[in-house]
């Protein structure tokens, strides 16, 4: 929500200035995310007078001006602009000013070979507006050498304020006046004092328009009137200015004025032009196969689920989001109909997560905007279109019913201190209530009239009703000042702390620091994706019924797709290595699953005198590390089996499954071609993913360790098996050929050549017996040896010769 400081004072009768504003509006809840003053970066902009204009010697589109800027003599500017012309008052920048539109800081310059000493701006230039078609074109009477903020009344600050999805009634300039004054930062106008005003009754004659609501859920309330013979031209200055300095586009008159009120009273209006409608006008569910070419130039398809405005032939309005575009006022508009309507905050919003569909409009809407405002809304829009456009206006037609019923909340003043811990007198707290509009009867209890504009307090459709205590308690706490609320600490034993971490905690915690400490860095990507990416991983299972973005409606169903992201956008920023890890869930048909996921993209080492060209990642590196973080868990990574991954997203032949039992604890390898130009990334990429749930649980025993106290020995042999065979198959035989004396098996070579054989590979390992009691005799090591080659001939392999 933006809003100006001279704006804000057009409500709020106040001396106090920008900082003053600002730290009350952070303490109403109201925070406020940034303060643009025009001013500071357009202060060095002047007003100039173009003396002269000849066409450039050099180039047919630019001119050699000669411009007065007041400071003594003329000086020569270089000017594309096509509206440039001699006796004409424009902005310029000198040398040395920052242009903040083209992000520039202007110098003397040759352009085309002639001097230029400054710029003559546009608009777009001065980040005023978009207008780029030609310099900014001052009246006669512009005063050279001034300053063009003060000329133009530009010192105007401007507040950008979050506003919560409960605070709909701050979803207009008055709605923060009234916080404000309730506050104590000055007073509130009336309404008509606002709009500097008697009152806002018009002459009316005639009857009104021919509407109705045939959707009463949707659309509980229409009321509606016309204006014949009004003139649409430009609006008028002052409110152009309003709506150009919160970065709206002013339109026309008519579209202007609803636009104004809605963020001036946080009220949305539609104006149609009566010419373009056939019959009556009436609110009603959608039709099978009705669409609607929206303003902002879309079609869309609406459904019987949601609320239409039509006439006797077609849609043309998506009922409290977006008008359409067949009925939009135009330059030779002469009769409108307004309408002011009320439409069902949980039916605008399910009509717009459908549609994908945003707009001012639903955003207050769907929040809840005043339903007792109707008739006054209307006639504030009505009293603007006849000050501004001219014209007489109709009776007012009214259909449907608001959902005004007076909703009360018993309270206790006493809840103050117990639910806030803070003690605000029963006399402040009526006075704030009654300055926040509340209606308050003192009693024992109190009996509390919720305004209407305050949807968010109370329970909704209640007439009375103690839930609402808390929300009292709330209003009063803020006003009062949340900074005045004590700091308590909770109670706590004495001594040292109980752990609260969790044995999932301690075991995530472990594996975080162990992937960083091998020079990994931790990744934090969307749990959601692009459906097309979660295509690439199996697809998705869950998916989003509101997605914050429809490129964002998939749950992942792998960390891999939010990596192979993270690495693209880290290649494509000149980052010749990547290593990332991330810890999360991945979200398969049978729930959620805790996972971490490792990738290693581009060059694992650089290129050096010393190590030649730069090498990339292999499988071997991803195995590596998954060896080493399901070791860092506490898995029995010696008992662990090689598998063949079932995943299509691995690199057939470059890639494995390590499994232990039935259990599948990880997959690692080369991410597939095809996976990789999914995701725009240039291979190769070698990664793994753990599943955390499927560890088996971490023993408790504590491990200890004495030092052999007889030296250890080793043993090579090398076995001719078939090629198929993994060597990890032959690995685990032997270790387990003699589980006392055998602590350790290496593979340190593999061969293939026409001496082996078709089909068939040299192995040789490296074999370490350590002994325990005495050293170990001939005979015991020849008993082992036969015991190793007994083993590996189950494996299928043959001593060589």
């Amino acid at each position: 929500m933006k809003f100006t400081l001279s704006w804000l004072k057009e409500h709020l009768d106040t001396d106090a200035g920008v900082e003053a504003i600002s730290v009350a509006l952070t303490s109403l809840g109201l925070e406020v995310e940034g303060i643009d003053d025009p001013s500071a970066r357009l202060a060095p902009f002047t007003i100039a007078h173009v003396l002269t204009a000849e066409r450039h010697p050099q180039a047919d589109k630019l001119q050699v001006l000669s411009v007065d800027t007041g400071a003594g003599a003329p000086v020569q500017v270089v000017c594309g602009a096509p509206n440039a012309r001699a006796g004409m008052k424009g902005v310029f920048g000198a040398p040395g000013t920052y242009v903040p539109g083209s992000d520039i800081t202007l110098k003397v310059a040759a352009i085309r070979g002639v001097e230029s000493r400054g710029m003559m701006c546009s608009m777009r230039e001065l980040e005023l507006s978009e207008e780029h078609d030609g310099i900014i074109a001052l009246p006669d009477d512009a005063p050279v050498g001034a300053r063009y903020v003060d000329y133009a009344d530009l010192a105007d600050p401007v507040f950008d304020v979050a506003i919560n999805p409960n605070r709909q009634d701050c979803m207009g300039v008055r709605g923060i006046a009234r916080d404000l004054a309730a506050i104590g930062v000055g007073r509130l106008k009336t309404l008509a004092d606002a709009y500097r005003v008697t009152g806002f009754d018009v002459p009316r004659s005639g009857a009104g328009p021919d509407i109705r609501t045939d959707d009463p859920a949707g659309c509980p309330a229409f009321h509606a009137c016309t204006v014949s013979g009004v003139t649409n031209g430009p609006s008028h200055a002052w409110m152009q200015k309003k709506l150009k300095s919160i970065g709206q586009k002013p339109i026309s008159a008519l579209v202007d004025i609803t636009n104004f009120v809605m963020f001036d009273l946080g009220r949305p209006l539609h104006v149609y032009d009566r010419a373009k409608l056939t019959g009556a006008l009436v609110a009603r569910k959608a039709r099978a196969g009705e669409q609607v070419l929206a303003l902002n130039g879309k079609t869309y398809a609406v459904d019987d689920t949601m609320t239409v405005i039509a006439d006797d032939t077609q849609v043309h309005d998506i009922g409290g989001i977006m008008g359409g575009m067949h009925s939009g006022c135009a330059p030779d508009t002469t009769d409108v109909l307004i309408e002011c309507a009320y439409f069902d905050p949980d039916s605008i919003a399910r009509t717009g997560q459908k549609l994908m569909l945003t707009s001012d409009a639903r955003s207050r809407f769907e929040r809840g905007v005043d339903p007792a405002f109707l008739d006054d809304g209307l006639a504030v829009a009505t009293h603007l279109v006849r000050e501004l456009c001219g014209g007489s206006a109709s009776e007012i037609a009214r259909a449907g019913v608001a959902p005004v019923a007076t909703r009360t909340v018993q309270y206790r003043p006493s809840r103050v201190l117990g639910l806030a811990g803070i003690d605000v007198a029963e006399d402040e707290q009526a006075d704030i209530l009654a300055r926040l509009g509340f209606g308050v009867v003192r009693g024992d209890s109190w009996t509390i009239t919720v305004p209407s504009w305050r949807r968010d307090v109370g329970v909704a459709g209640a007439t009375e009703s103690w839930d609402g205590e808390a929300d009292i308690v709330e209003e009063i706490v803020r006003i009062h000042g949340l900074d005045r609320v004590p700091a308590t600490p909770l109670p706590r034993r004495e001594g040292v702390a109980l752990p609260t971490a969790t044995a999932a905690q301690k075991q995530e915690r472990r594996l975080r620091r162990a992937l960083a400490a091998r020079g990994a860095d931790e990744a934090i990507t969307w749990s959601f994706l692009p459906p097309r990416e979660a295509d690439a991983f199996g697809g998705a299972a869950w998916t989003l019924a509101n997605p914050i973005s429809a490129d964002l409606a998939a749950m992942r169903p792998s960390l891999l797709p939010g990596l192979l992201s993270a690495a693209r956008r880290n290649a494509d920023r000149g980052q010749p290595g990547v290593r990332l890890f991330e810890l999360g869930q991945r979200y398969l048909a049978d729930g959620e699953h805790a996972t971490a996921a490792l990738l290693l993209a581009g060059e694992a080492r650089p290129r050096g005198w010393q190590t030649g060209s730069a090498t990339a990642f292999d499988a071997y590196a991803a195995k590596a590390e998954a060896l080493a973080a399901l070791a860092v868990l506490g898995a029995p990574v010696d008992r662990l089996s090689v598998a063949v991954p079932a995943d299509r997203w691995w690199h057939p032949g470059r890639a494995g499954r390590l499994v232990l039992g039935k259990a599948v604890l990880a997959d690692f390898g080369m991410v597939h071609p095809a996976t990789l130009a999914a995701f725009d990334l240039k291979g190769p990429v070698a990664a793994f993913e753990l599943y955390l749930d499927a560890l088996p649980p971490r023993s408790r025993k504590r491990a200890t360790y004495a030092p052999p106290v007889l030296q250890a020995l080793t043993r090579d042999f090398a076995f001719v098996i078939d090629d198929t065979t993994p060597a990890d198959t032959l690995v685990r035989d032997v270790t387990q050929a003699d589980k006392t004396l055998i602590t350790g098996v290496r593979l340190f070579d593999r061969f293939a050549g026409p001496a082996i054989g078709a089909g068939k590979v040299s192995l040789a390992i490296e074999v370490t017996l350590q002994p325990t009691a005495a050293t170990l005799t001939d005979a015991e090591i020849e008993a082992v040896s036969a015991k190793i080659i007994a083993a590996a001939a189950k494996a299928g392999g043959v001593l060589r010769g």
